[in-house]
């Protein structure tokens, strides 16, 4: 599973459109559909964006990890 797998598994799972994704990123609701469609490609300001609405961790969005917990620090 890919990166666009994981954000398109997400936000699936949380029941969140498309559009609200769009807005999250300021772009247009085409432009999610484009990426999910593997059409265009997200920036990792995007990716930072989602990590901060999701409140997960860029590890489990990239597939650095499986816990979508941010990593206990010690």
């Amino acid at each position: 599973m890919d990166y666009i797998d994981r954000l398109t598994e997400l936000r699936n799972d949380r029941d969140i459109k498309q559009s609200t994704i769009a807005e999250i990123l300021g772009v247009k609701q085409s432009a999610v559909s484009k990426y999910e469609k593997r059409r265009a490609q997200y920036t990792v300001d995007d990716i930072i964006k989602l990590c901060n609405f999701y409140n997960i961790s860029a590890d489990y969005i990239l597939g650095l990890a499986d816990d979508l917990e941010f990593p206990k620090r010690s």
